[in-house]
């Protein structure tokens, strides 16, 4: 009797400690249990848009200058900093000119000297006011031309005397003696005539050779004038200018510093008008073409459209990523985009296409892993897509890749959700 007793009541422990144990089991399952959140959903849609495809790539400077210097030097300024804007011509760096402007000035005094002692020498062989050479006019050959014609004129005369001395002579008029002292004359004036001749002709000689040496002269002249023009230019050198308008993007040097012909002073870009290089891939080479609007944008502004036109398409194909540079032009006057932007952007295409939108609450960015994401409610469960996203239009986000556009989205309490939340639809 006692043992049944003892069984009957291990019996009855037994069986209430199993009715407390499927009790606590229940309890931890219904705790477990995640809360369904409350959300609000909206529907994809699909709208006719126009026909394009969707890229991404990098904003360049329209222009992009390192700006070196034609001369080494040792840097005395710096007037501007990186950032600044600059317009073409503004000096952007300025070396120690003195060595530079003191052979200016001594290419300046030999070229006055030069100068005056071709104008000398031009004076001396009697170029006119017209600069053309005429021997006959230099003083020498001008006083030996007088002394010649002198000369022949008295030549003539003596040869006249002694013509009529010799008529006379055959009449009796005068003596034999008479008339040679009228023929020693002739002769004589002959003699003094050719002598002033061959003086003549020696001085057009000499005129002719210092003509020579004349423009010898000025050949050195024009040498000396380059070699001034040379001497101004290195002057000039010292100084760094701007060669178009645009921002410094860098200054590496300071004053102080001794900057060689191959070091870089500055780099200066143009962003009035920047570049946006898509890699494209080769099987939409036959879509693309120059003239097509571009839609990009960038995560400065994510919720602005910025419009620009295919500029260039590169004619070859990258052998690796089977992929070619398609490049569009995009006006910039407030130096918004700047170089290094990445970009999301859309080539449009003639004709139109099935997109799909949603509202735009319904999108979330993810900062972690800089993607967009959007919850779909599938029979009162959440799930997460990754989606690519589009332009914006009337409060709508299009989605580029992700969803087909049959789905409904969560529009609220997204950062309470995670894949595979239930949810109660309001």
């Amino acid at each position: 009797m006692r043992i049944l007793t003892l069984f009957f009541l291990f019996a009855v422990s037994f069986f209430e400690a199993a009715c407390g144990s499927k009790q606590s089991v229940q309890a931890s399952a219904s705790a477990a249990a995640p809360k369904a959140v409350v959300v609000s959903t909206a529907p994809a849609t699909l709208r006719q848009v126009s026909a394009g495809f969707a890229e991404t790539g990098s904003f360049v400077a329209d222009e992009s200058s390192d700006i070196a210097s034609a001369v080494a030097g040792l840097v005395i300024a710096t007037p501007v900093n990186a950032g600044d804007f600059v317009k073409q011509g503004q000096p952007i760096c300025e070396l120690d000119h003195r060595d530079a402007q003191l052979r200016l000035n001594q290419m300046r005094a030999q070229l006055d000297e030069a100068t005056a002692a071709v104008r000398q020498a031009q004076s001396r062989i009697g170029l006119n006011a017209s600069r053309t050479f005429d021997a006959n006019l230099a003083p020498e050959v001008a006083a030996a031309k007088a002394s010649y014609e002198s000369a022949q004129a008295q030549a003539r005369l003596g040869a006249a005397d002694a013509k009529r001395y010799e008529n006379l002579v055959k009449t009796g008029d005068v003596s034999q003696s008479a008339f040679e002292k009228a023929r020693t004359q002739q002769e004589t004036a002959d003699a003094q005539a050719n002598a002033a001749k061959q003086q003549y002709e020696a001085a057009l000689n000499t005129a002719r050779q210092s003509y020579g040496a004349v423009e010898t002269s000025q050949a050195s002249l024009e040498g000396m004038r380059a070699q001034l023009a040379q001497a101004e230019k290195g002057v000039a050198d010292t100084t760094i200018h701007a060669p178009f308008d645009g921002f410094i993007s860098a200054r590496p040097v300071a004053a102080g510093e001794h900057v060689a012909v191959t070091d870089k002073i500055a780099t200066i870009v143009r962003v009035g008008t920047m570049k946006l290089q898509l890699q494209t891939p080769e099987q939409r080479s036959a879509r693309a073409s120059i003239g097509m609007t571009v839609v990009a944008r960038v995560s400065a502004f994510p919720d602005r459209d910025f419009l620009g036109k295919v500029s260039a398409i590169n004619p070859s194909v990258d052998p690796n990523s089977r992929a070619f540079i398609l490049e569009a032009r995009f006006n910039n006057p407030k130096a918004e985009l700047r170089p290094g932007m990445f970009a999301t952007a859309r080539v449009l295409l003639p004709g139109t296409e099935d997109a799909v939108f949603v509202p735009r609450a319904s999108v979330i960015h993810d900062r972690t892993t800089d993607s967009n994401q959007v919850y779909v409610v599938e029979s009162n469960v959440a799930r997460l897509r990754v989606v690519l996203t589009g332009e914006t239009e009337d409060g709508s986000v299009r989605i580029l890749s992700g969803l087909t556009g049959k789905e409904m989205v969560a529009t609220n309490h997204q950062s309470d959700l995670f894949d595979g939340s239930p949810v109660v639809v309001q």
